[in-house]
């Protein structure tokens, strides 16, 4: 690339860079947010949750909340895509597997409350799954080089759990003539903790596979 070109590469970038400046600074300065941060907490108390991450994510956005597991699902899928992983660690020594055997169940406990509590203070099913996803992450460390994950068969079940219980739920409140994830106020505590935990073990799962990097075995083990 000659000097001119990247001279030309540059203005260009620049005056981009100034257009995009004028357009949202104006939109900045005006700080919407803080009248749509009000009417959010003023409509909390209908979602059936204390915390106002858990309704953001579960309620007034749980559209968005869909796709970011559908993302996680269809990465997944495309690391299968790629063929069998490769081999595990070698198994470990005594130390650590007697460490193993501490961290990885205060990690599945660790996530379990952070599920349970995310109704009512900081937590939920992201940070719940990122915590079962480091579990099967130490388990494959460890030397177990199915991270301790189960047959292919009950892995497309689990990382399908978060996008299924959300289309579930969806498709039977239409039933009910509701729009889709449009939760009645009696329901929507259950509703969400129902698709948390879904979403938990769906993200769990799929960060875990994700690590061993492959196609899981099939069949039983």
């Amino acid at each position: 690339m000659n000097g001119r070109l990247r001279l030309l590469i540059a203005l260009l970038a620049a005056v981009l860079g100034a257009a995009l400046l004028w357009v949202f600074l104006p939109l900045l300065a005006t700080r919407p947010e803080s009248a749509l941060a009000k009417a959010a907490l003023a409509a909390r108390p209908l979602t059936g949750v204390g915390n106002p991450v858990t309704a953001v994510l579960l309620d007034y956005r749980a559209y968005d909340t869909l796709l970011e597991l559908a993302v996680l699902l269809a990465a997944l899928l495309g690391i299968w895509s790629l063929g069998p992983p490769t081999p595990a660690y070698q198994r470990a020594g005594a130390a650590l597997r007697a460490m193993i055997a501490w961290v990885v169940p205060l990690l599945v406990l660790a996530g379990g409350y952070l599920l349970w509590a995310g109704g009512q203070v900081p937590g939920g099913a992201f940070q719940g799954g990122a915590l079962l996803g480091a579990a099967g992450v130490v388990l494959r460390l460890g030397g177990d080089p199915h991270a301790g994950l189960p047959a292919e068969p009950w892995q497309r079940l689990l990382a399908s759990l978060g996008v299924g219980a959300f289309v579930i739920v969806g498709l039977v409140l239409l039933g009910l003539g509701r729009d889709f994830l449009d939760y009645p106020s009696a329901w929507a505590k259950w509703l969400i903790l129902v698709i948390e935990s879904a979403a938990t073990l769906a993200i769990g799962a799929t960060l875990a596979a994700a690590y061993v990097g492959g196609r899981p075995p099939g069949g039983t083990r």
